[in-house]
């Protein structure tokens, strides 16, 4: 064989594996591409990962494969959602993401409706709201939404009054009569279980005493009526494609799952949740 023969075989075979290489490339993102259509990314608090994890176990049968991330704070999630980094979040009320829109003029909106619960004002040490003293230290969220929802609660159990009860975002200075002369301690919403021992009266949240191991939820002084805009939301960009109806069949599995129910009737309480779907 000639010098320009095996040359010409040689670049040959080299051709030949360049276009295997390319080909090997786009087939390898194609096959990425489609794995990641069918992987929903939900980033979620931690009281709700047994809940949607016994969802994405349902869906996985359906070809969804969902990936669940946890966040220990409550700016977090729509971060992640906002920067595209997940698809969804689970952790936030209608008045919370409102007011997280208002702050950082995010474009998120709520594609589906989840459980809500009540909150309450729980204490150890007394058994009435009449028998706080003078001067009780009570304990609430530090977050304008909870820290407000916490001062409804207390004016609807006639322990202070606000100015407007259907200020969704009341203040402390927004108090205009304190008979006992509550002194208010301001915690992160997770921490106000903890503070159960300590204080004399909590603002509490069903799941978080629960996974305290404080309070049973049905304890409460006093209890908040239902209210569906408080029900938790599964949050999107406006502009999430929701590519062949992942979160839309996890969300439908969400609300006609009856291990749900069972699981929301033992983290929350029964009748300590509502569906708020309905």
């Amino acid at each position: 064989m000639s010098q320009i023969s095996k040359l010409s075989h040689k670049n040959l075979w080299i051709g030949l594996a360049v276009v295997v290489i390319i080909f090997g490339l786009f087939g390898y993102r194609y096959v990425k591409n489609q794995q990641k259509e069918n992987v929903l990314t939900i980033g979620i608090s931690p009281p709700y990962a047994e809940l949607l994890q016994t969802v994405a176990n349902e869906v996985e049968k359906d070809g969804i494969h969902v990936k669940l991330v946890e966040f220990s704070d409550w700016q977090a999630p729509n971060v992640a959602v906002q920067n595209r980094d997940i698809d969804a979040n689970f952790f936030q009320q209608s008045v919370f993401l409102k007011n997280a829109i208002k702050q950082t003029n995010y474009d998120l909106h709520a594609f589906g409706t989840g459980s809500g619960s009540h909150v309450g004002l729980y204490s150890k040490q007394y058994k009435s709201l009449d028998a706080l003293p003078q001067h009780a230290r009570v304990v609430i969220p530090s977050d304008p939404v909870n820290s407000a929802r916490a001062l409804i609660l207390l004016h609807r159990a006639g322990l202070i009054q606000i100015k407007d009860i259907n200020n969704e975002l009341s203040t402390l200075q927004d108090i205009v009569s304190n008979p006992k002369q509550l002194k208010f301690i301001e915690v992160e919403g997770p921490q106000t279980a903890l503070a159960y021992d300590d204080a004399d009266l909590i603002f509490g949240f069903p799941h978080y005493l629960n996974m305290a191991k404080k309070a049973d939820p049905h304890s409460a002084l006093f209890l908040d009526p239902i209210d569906k805009k408080y029900a938790i939301l599964f949050v999107t960009r406006r502009d999430y494609q929701d590519k062949n109806q992942k979160l839309e069949k996890f969300i439908q599995a969400f609300q006609n799952s009856q291990q749900v129910r069972n699981i929301l009737d033992k983290d929350f309480g029964k009748d300590m949740w509502f569906a708020g779907w309905k």
